[in-house]
């Protein structure tokens, strides 16, 4: 049996930066049981547990009362925090490391600047997302956050100038088709109104290109193997979009977050296994996951 790793999966560089971020602070403090990271510092249990065992501790932002004046460094993880996380730790006197993804922190620039300009803001994402709860903080929570199409056809808030923005890490068909019904709503809009209040409307493509840029490749891989293992953390948002595209190519592909998961049965009859992960995914685990396979 071949067994092989999609060579373009795997960490993106967003992540690499701020894993490594948190390995130079483990590294650098005297006691590194002072290294904290807000939230789990990427949605991977093997690589969060690579990390706990090295000294990082994750915490909330309940935590800071407790750690206040204690010499504690927490960190940002990539998907970014709303301001009032950072108020908050300097009102604690605790010392904050940004490993906020740079692209990230784009999007809360730029969502920022149309709501100085009395944008109606309107997010393709999750509501619940640690990057969509930073960007909404950044807008006090004055935004609309829609996940699917259904929820854009049904929006009513679009009575005045709008833009559209989306969450990095979400799919670009479905953002396209997002965009295509606010834009025909506003339209209509006009029409029924006879007024000009909402007819001005952008569209910000602002998903990752790492994310986006890997859909065509690993639709590629999924098509040339027999069976593909797709290699990520349950809360992984991107591994859901990547997860989907190599299933639209090879119906044999499986979701695993651990190698306990995997059903010899899967493997039956396959000549080639490719394994692919999301961009919070470790080489490291994909590797181990690898060697079991190759082993039966």
């Amino acid at each position: 049996m071949n067994v092989s790793i999609d060579r373009f999966s795997g960490f993106c560089w967003g992540v690499v930066r701020t894993v490594q971020i948190a390995e130079d602070q483990l590294a650098e403090t005297r006691s590194n049981r002072n290294v904290y990271v807000l939230g789990h510092i990427i949605h991977n249990p093997k690589e969060i547990q690579r990390l706990e065992d090295k000294g990082l501790t994750t915490i909330t932002s309940d935590d800071f009362p407790r750690l206040a004046h204690s010499g504690a460094k927490v960190i940002i993880r990539a998907h970014g925090e709303p301001p009032e996380t950072y108020r908050k730790a300097w009102e604690y006197g605790i010392e904050i490391v940004d490993a906020t993804c740079p692209v990230v922190t784009k999007l809360q620039e730029r969502v920022r600047k149309f709501w100085d300009q009395d944008y109606q803001i309107v997010i393709f994402g999750k509501k619940d997302h640690a990057e969509v709860l930073g960007v909404r903080g950044v807008v006090h929570d004055q935004c609309v956050v829609i996940s699917t199409v259904e929820e854009a056809e049904q929006l009513v808030a679009l009575g005045r100038k709008t833009v559209l923005f989306s969450q990095t890490t979400m799919d670009r068909p479905t953002f396209i088709a997002v965009r295509d019904v606010l834009k025909a709503r506003i339209a209509e809009l006009v029409v029924d109104t006879m007024e000009d209040i909402a007819t001005e409307f952008h569209a910000k493509d602002t998903i990752c290109g790492q994310v986006s840029g890997r859909e065509g490749q690993l639709a590629k891989f999924a098509a040339q193997n027999d069976v593909i293992l797709f290699v990520a953390g349950r809360a992984s948002s991107n591994g859901k979009v990547l997860y989907n595209v190599a299933k639209a190519a090879n119906p044999r592909t499986y979701f695993i977050e651990t190698i306990a998961e995997i059903d010899p049965e899967w493997l039956s009859g396959a000549t080639s296994v490719g394994i692919s992960g999301a961009t919070s995914t470790p080489h490291w685990y994909m590797e181990e996951v690898k060697e079991f396979v190759a082993s039966y």
